[in-house]
């Protein structure tokens, strides 16, 4: 870029050098378009008129500056200012006063009180600013012109068809405008004269109202109380009207009092609408003026022939006019819609044309220039063309390295991520196995009195998973040496059938325990091939695993051993969930696993498989379709031409220990869980965890103090759940399901204490996650208590011992006073809302003799199971008895608080007869329900 600018400069140079006429033409030019801003620029001074108004209805200010503002728009030369008072007389007066400051050619006032906006007003006058006082006069004449209704004759026409309504006799009350405004004198003085030509009238009182600032509710609804003889309310506007009408309504006489209003302006619940809605029986129609204000002010500015008082007609709207008048206001409203889109059209063409006049000018201008840089633009442009070869490459360039640094930036935010989501992942592995370790090992420790049994027993699954971790760790190490390259291959010529069959023979207890049909199909006798033992067996291992892990019971892994010439090939196939297109094509990819919980023997296992057969210059592929099985084909070159000298282990055919394998299925005939007393009332305890080894020890250890019931994933445990309604629910967080997504401990918990049926059961959960804020989330799920892996075995005995005991000083809670407890008691809110329902569904049916268990089981939705067992766990009681207290309940204080008779006690309580009522009532209380109202106790 610097040398293309530098070039174009060059070239600038020497035109003008060479060329002394041409600064000239530069000159002429700049001069040209000088004149051409200057031109421009020069525009007339916009006329300015100020509007300073009170405050109005929403309704009365909009239809007065729409007014306004459609007369204005046939003279887009003038700058419309508007100022709103919003009610206070001071703010209107520092508002005039800043209007004045900036010079207005023109200023409209509608004062919002005559005495405190008059001096401001005199001021603009005697500064020569014309003054158009608008609706409200002030306290002098120092004024242009006024426009605006006559007050006195709104006030007149009022009393008048007040007059008419009560047919010349009747009680009035007047609601007024501002005080101290000419509006509110002026209305008040011709209702007045209106209704001294009605002996029979009298105006009872007259109220203050202003706007939404002083309300007259009150007073008006004593003075209605205390005056049964009010036939009719006379208010200055109609916001007052209707605010009277709901005085009139609470006090049910909207049907009696009539109202007359004033403002008649169209729209949702205002003058005409009440009108004929027929909350108001007439509204006075007092027009905006903003219309004529704004032409009355033009005429002052152009210097033409304007009335000084400009007096707007009334008239009266009631339910003979109101649809006549709806449908003229409607029509003119349909006209001003027209007129503004007409104006917003003419501005576009003003727009356009103005736009269109200096294109024109640019256009002329633009030709002289091209004339004028014809010349130069020659000379330029191959110099210029050059320098935008230039910066295109060079663009082209830095877009290239700008892609190229995103993407590695991409990628190592990807492998960041893989590797911190492996490494947590590497950590609850660890610590499975650890508290597989620790657990049994501490149990030993701390009991005095140990069978043999139990020690075999324990020590076996301590060596399983010992064996475990040392495979994970062997299975870390291999991951490192193949991140820096040092795997080695250390390859015998071994008999490729016999060492396989080895292998399979090693998993065929397993497959024999989950009924799953494991086979050798192979034609050959035997296959001499150059590999390395260690590194295929882990190979094979891992492969067989993966089987194991997702074929269900009763299916099949088969292993098949051929060749095609050059290679030996072993195909592993099962017919377990297979993978999603996606799994299949990063099967080998280290950190990936796809929707399913990550499992370090997968991925690690055959990303490591797959460098160990890249070392024997095979492969591995795996083809697959979801809930058809997978298949992974291995292929082995023959031969020893692929390998180098130092990869070879010359010597005696053979077979090398694999230890690794001494890790499978150690603890199968590890004996079950001991049994106890059927007939001891134990709690029931599901748990649910996906590591084999620890759901069985769990199982073992808790089923000497709970009835135990274990499933393997969070689905199959809710259903128990749900099924069962156990006491308590111990969870791991991290757990995988049978297929696809599956939910974890998180989910669940949730899934619990949102479901009425189970949101009382206490839900303890096992993690290895030790962090505070994975803690916090897990509390935050719902769950009661929340330990880390790996854990002591006397510690969870005895916080599920803690737990329940807390649960059953929770039931005592609820069930002491249940009635007026039971919403205030602490405890679960979906706990709370079950028992409100249920006591409201109970009370509303109370009368009914009929009313049993089933019923309300099937009002709330609930099996009856399950409703003895929610009722249960939170009531410590069952259904019927239940049932019977809050019966018992409501006979007491009838007996206490009312004179009814027993036998409408009897019937209100749900019994058939009062004889029923009398033996079921002693039966419970030791009394007669006669000799509890006489002397009543809480038995």
């Amino acid at each position: 870029m610097t040398d293309a600018a530098t070039r174009s400069g060059l070239f600038r140079t020497r035109l003008c050098v060479s060329n002394p006429v041409r600064p000239s033409a530069v000159g002429l030019l700049l001069a040209l378009l000088w004149l051409l801003t200057a031109c421009q620029s020069v525009q007339h001074k916009p006329v300015r008129i100020g509007f300073s108004q009170r405050t109005m209805a929403d309704n009365w200010r909009r239809t007065m500056l729409t007014s306004m503002q459609l007369e204005l728009s046939f003279h887009p030369d003038i700058e419309f200012i508007v100022k709103d008072a919003n009610g206070q007389s001071a703010r209107q007066v520092t508002q005039i006063q800043e209007l004045i400051d900036q010079q207005v050619d023109l200023l409209i006032v509608s004062p919002n009180e005559a005495q405190p906006i008059t001096p401001v007003a005199e001021k603009a006058y005697h500064q020569g600013i014309p003054v158009v006082i608008l609706d409200r006069r002030t306290a002098s004449d120092a004024y242009t012109a006024y426009v605006g209704a006559n007050n006195v004759e709104v006030g007149r026409t009022a009393g008048m068809y007040a007059g008419a309504v009560l047919n010349g006799r009747g009680k009035v009350v007047e609601i007024g405008e501002s005080p101290g405004s000419s509006a509110d004198i002026d209305r008040h003085r011709g209702f007045l004269d209106a209704i001294a030509k009605r002996p029979g009238i009298q105006l009872v009182s007259k109220l203050t109202g202003d706007w939404d600032k002083r309300s007259f509710a009150d007073e008006l609804g004593q003075l209605l109380k205390s005056r049964s003889d009010i036939q009719l309310i006379f208010a200055q506007n109609d916001r007052n009207a209707r605010k009277a009408y709901t005085v009139c309504r609470q006090l049910g006489l909207a049907d009696k009092i009539r109202i007359i209003g004033v403002d008649g302006l169209p729209g949702p619940n205002e003058g005409i609408d009440l009108v004929d809605q027929g909350i108001l029986t007439a509204t006075v129609l007092y027009p905006t003026g903003g219309k004529e204000a704004i032409r009355t002010a033009l005429a002052i500015l152009d210097k033409k022939p304007f009335q000084r008082e400009n007096r707007l007609p009334t008239t009266l709207i009631d339910s003979s006019n109101v649809q006549i008048t709806k449908l003229q206001y409607d029509r003119l409203m349909e006209q001003q819609a027209d007129i503004q889109q007409q104006s917003r059209y003419i501005s576009d063409l003003t727009q356009t044309y103005a736009s269109q006049e200096t294109a024109l000018y640019v256009t002329l201008f633009s030709l002289t220039v091209v004339i004028l840089l014809a010349v130069w633009a020659f000379y330029l442009f191959r110099g210029k063309q050059i320098a935008y070869k230039i910066l295109e490459n060079k663009n082209a360039e830095i877009l290239d390295q700008k892609n190229q640094i995103e993407a590695v930036s991409q990628q190592a935010r990807l492998a960041t991520e893989d590797k911190l989501r492996f490494y947590s992942y590497i950590s609850h592995e660890f610590s499975t196995p650890l508290g597989l370790i620790l657990t049994p090992t501490e149990d030993l420790l701390t009991k005095k009195n140990v069978s043999p049994q139990d020690v075999r027993r324990s020590l076996l699954l301590v060596q399983k998973n010992a064996y475990r971790l040392l495979r994970l760790v062997d299975q870390l190490l291999d991951l490192r040496k193949a991140d820096a390259s040092k795997l080695r291959l250390k390859a015998t010529e071994q008999d490729l059938v016999a060492f396989t069959r080895d292998i399979v023979q090693d998993f065929q207890h397993k497959a024999e325990r989950q009924r799953i049909d494991l086979r050798l199909l192979t034609s050959e006798p035997g296959l001499l091939v150059w590999f390395d033992t260690e590194k295929l067996d882990k190979v094979l291992f891992n492969l067989l695993s993966n089987a194991f892990k997702y074929t269900p019971r009763g299916g099949f892994i088969h292993l098949q051993i051929s060749t095609d010439g050059q290679q030996a090939l072993i195909n592993v196939s099962d017919n377990g969930d297979g993978m999603t297109p996606d799994e299949q094509a990063h099967a080998f990819d280290l950190f990936y696993s796809g929707p399913r919980p990550f499992d370090l023997a997968k991925g690690v296992g055959l990303a490591l498989s797959l460098e160990f057969m890249r070392l024997h210059r095979g492969d591995i592929q795996v083809s697959s379709a979801k809930g058809k099985g997978t298949s992974f084909l291995i292929q082995l070159p023959l031969g020893i031409a692929h390998l180098d000298p130092s990869e070879q282990v010359p010597g005696q055919v053979s077979q090398s220990p694999r230890l690794s394998h001494q890790l499978i299925d150690v603890s199968d005939d590890t004996p079950g869980p001991a049994t106890t007393d059927p007939q001891q009332q134990r709690a029931t305890l599901v748990v649910i965890e996906d590591n084999d080894d620890l759901r069985t020890y769990l199982t073992e250890q808790l089923s000497h103090a709970f009835e135990v019931i274990a499933e393997p994933t969070a689905e199959l445990g809710w259903e128990r759940i749900v099924e069962t309604v156990p006491d308590l629910i111990v969870s791991d967080i991290m757990l995988s399901g049978l297929s696809g997504p599956a939910m974890d401990g998180m989910q669940l918990t949730q899934r619990i204490k949102a479901d009425l049926r189970t949101s009382h059961i206490p839900v303890v959960l096992l993690t290895a996650k030790r962090q505070i804020e994975q803690q916090i989330e897990g509390t935050r799920a719902g769950a009661d208590v929340y330990i880390t892996k790996p854990f002591n075995t006397t510690y969870l005995i005895e916080t599920l011992h803690t737990t329940l005991a807390n649960r059953a000083k929770w039931q005592r809670r609820y069930a002491s006073d249940f009635l007026a407890q039971s919403a205030t008691t602490a405890g679960n809110r979906q706990d709370k809302k079950f028992l409100n329902e249920l006591t409201a569904l109970i009370e509303q049916n109370l009368t009914d003799p009929a009313f049993g268990v089933e019923k309300l089981s099937r009002d709330m939705g609930l099996s009856r199971v399950q409703l003895y067992r929610k009722v249960q766990a939170l009531l410590d009681m069952n259904v019927i008895d239940y049932l019977t207290e809050i019966r018992l309940k409501k006979a007491k204080r009838l007996l206490t608080e009312s004179t009814k008779t027993m036998g409408q006690i009897a019937q209100e309580t749900g019994f058939n007869s009062a004889a029923y009522f009398t033996t079921f009532f002693k039966q419970h209380t030791q009394k007669t329900p006669s000799d509890y109202r006489r002397a009543p106790t809480d038995a």
